[in-house]
This record gives structure tokens, C-alpha cells and sequence, in this order.
């Protein structure tokens, strides 16, 4: 079921603002990054094309794009939770972070010429063929519809053949000046957020005989109980949490170890009460294995080699994870 905040269903909500954020970022794009045309050193040429061109049609394509699947993303985005079935609840958020730093750096600008492509040809064969009333299962696309299609994808070829040698670089562009740059801010984030939901479920853990709501999904609706003042001190917490480590307090690395132990302790207990009570109890073991190993890299770790490869790739291995649940059920979920 969606949910909604003030009345105003969360996902449509997503919908909408990437309508309105993902044209923009990629007119900030173009004008960041220092494209040249691999077939001309005109200024002016590199100008009309790069400055002009290339971001009005990359960012046409992907507004038609997200328009035409308004429904189905928000659709994707209702039935998310239930297929990442690894990741813990408390954690979602955790995890999704990691995985929109990287959609947005690796998979964004690989996706966005073909994105560019498919809409264009798409918009041709819907302006060719809505008159059609109907459609027979023999019927075949007409040539003028095909013609039509090929003439509308030529712009956007033009443009990613225009740009690809350049394109192909800004992944290790964003991963220089976006990725490293805020890499160890991301870790900080990530660490407090951690440490402040493991506190809270260690309350509700105890508060709820043992199995936190938020960990499981009861087919019994009326089970469910409301924790807001632990939502809030979860806030209060994060927001201590990033202070200490900011400021580079030394208790912050007491207060993490903590919280690694805390969140074992927690999926153990978890785990046992649930197998003996719940038939369809799930225990999450990867989704707490991999927020574990990435914790636990910083706080037990003393070799600074091993730590920085354990925390790098625990974080990219849930974001590759939340990425393809995410596309899989784009893909596959019913209209």
C-alpha cells in the first residue's frame, strides 16, 4: 500500500520531483563539465552543440520518459519493500542512500543515450499511430511509422555519437569531483544513521517482546504499533552521532562499536524469537551481514588498507543490490 505524508502519496511525490530534478541536473551537467567534440574545435560549434543541443534533447528524452512510465515507477517504487526481501526495514534507508550516489554517478550516464533514443523513436510511432483504433494481432507497423522513427532517432544519435568519447568519461568524472569528494561525509552519514536505527531497535526490540515491526511483515495489520517518540529520538541520535564525528570526538568510535554490537545482538534475538513464533519470520541475514561488515570495518579494523577495501565495497555491493531489486521490478511489475 502507498504511503502518504499529509494526505500526498510519498511516490508520487518521487515521481514528480525527478520530473522536475533529472532535466535540470543534466543541464547542470553540460555546463560543468568541459565536453568537447571529438570532430570539430570551433567554439561556436561546440557551443550550439554541447551547450544547446545535447542537454534540450537528453533532457526532452528522459521527461518524456518518466512521464510515459509516471505510473510505473511509482508502482515499482509501492512494491519495492517487498522485494528486497534481504535488506531489514530499518535499514532501507541506510542502503538507499549508497545506492543513489551510484545510480546517479555509473548508471545515469550510461542509461541516458539509449534513454534519449528510445524516447525519441517513441514519441514518432505515438504521433504516427494514435488515430489507429485498434490494434489486430496481425497488424504490422506501417513503413511511413518505421520511416518516421528512424528520421526522429537521428537527432538523438547525433548527439550521443557527438559526445561519447566524452560521455564515456564522466562517470570518472563524477567519481573524482562528486565520489571522493564527499566519500568520507557519506561515511560519517552513514555510520550515525547505523548506529541511531540499531539504538532503536534495540528499544523496540524490547519494547515489542522481541520482534521489532519494522523488521518483519505481519499478515496480522493489527499487530503493528506506532513508535513515533523512537522515530524522533532515532533523528536526535543521528544528529548527535554526526556532530561527534565531525568534530572528530574520540567516543564516536566507542559509540559505533556499540552500535555494531547492539545490531548483532539485536538480529540474533530477532532471529530466535521470530523462527519460534513466526512460521514466515525472515531473518535478513545479508542485508545486517553487509551493513555489518561495513560498520565493522571502521571500528574493529586496525589495518587502514583492509578497512578502506571492506567499508568501499560493502557500500557498493548494497547499492548494486537496492539498484538491480530496483530495475528488475521496474521491469517486471504489472501496470
Amino acid at each position: 500500500m502507498s504511503k502518504t505524508v499529509k494526505g500526498v502519496l510519498v511516490t508520487r511525490l518521487i515521481v514528480i520531483l525527478a520530473i522536475i530534478l533529472v532535466p535540470i541536473s543534466i543541464f547542470l551537467i553540460f555546463s560543468l563539465v568541459d565536453f568537447h567534440l571529438w570532430y570539430s574545435i570551433d567554439p561556436i560549434v561546440n557551443f550550439w552543440i554541447i551547450k544547446i543541443l545535447c542537454p534540450i534533447v537528453f533532457s526532452v528524452s528522459w521527461l518524456f520518459f518518466l512521464i510515459l512510465f509516471a505510473n510505473r515507477f511509482a508502482n515499482t517504487m509501492d512494491s519495492f519493500d517487498e522485494k528486497i526481501s534481504v535488506v531489514p526495514s530499518r535499514l532501507k534507508f541506510f542502503y538507499g542512500i549508497n545506492a543513489v550516489y551510484i545510480l546517479f554517478i555509473f548508471v545515469f550516464p550510461i542509461l541516458t543515450p539509449f534513454i534519449s533514443i528510445l524516447s525519441f523513436a517513441s514519441f514518432a510511432w505515438r504521433l504516427t499511430t494514435f488515430r489507429k483504433e485498434s490494434w489486430e494481432d496481425d497488424s504490422q507497423t506501417s513503413f511511413i511509422t518505421k520511416l518516421v522513427m528512424v528520421l526522429a532517432s537521428i537527432i538523438p544519435i547525433f548527439c550521443t555519437i557527438s559526445i561519447i568519447p566524452e560521455f564515456l568519461k564522466l562517470p570518472l568524472f563524477l567519481w573524482e569531483t562528486i565520489w571522493l569528494g564527499v566519500i568520507d561525509y557519506l561515511f560519517m552519514i552513514s555510520y550515525s544513521l547505523f548506529t541511531a536505527l540499531a539504538i532503536g531497535s534495540l528499544i523496540i526490540l524490547f519494547s515489542n517482546s522481541g520482534i521489532s515491526e519494522y523488521e518483519q511483515l505481519f499478515a496480522d495489520q493489527s499487530q503493528k504499533r506506532s513508535f513515533a517518540n523512537v522515530k524522533v529520538l532515532e533523528v536526535f541520535l543521528f544528529g548527535f552521532f554526526l556532530f561527534l564525528d565531525y568534530y572528530n570526538y574520540p567516543i564516536i568510535d566507542l559509540i559505533y562499536t556499540a552500535g555494531l554490537v547492539i545490531v548483532i545482538f539485536t538480529y540474533i534475538v530477532n532471529m530466535i524469537r521470530g523462527k519460534s513464533k513466526y512460521g514466515s519470520f525472515k531473518s535478513y541475514f545479508l542485508g545486517y551481514f553487509i551493513a555489518a561488515v561495513f560498520i565493522g570495518s571502521n571500528v574493529i579494523l586496525t589495518n587502514a588498507e583492509v578497512s578502506s577495501f571492506l567499508r568501499t565495497w560493502s557500500l557498493l555491493i548494497s547499492a548494486i543490490l537496492y539498484i538491480f531489486i530496483l530495475f528488475y521490478t521496474f521491469i517486471t511489475i504489472e501496470d
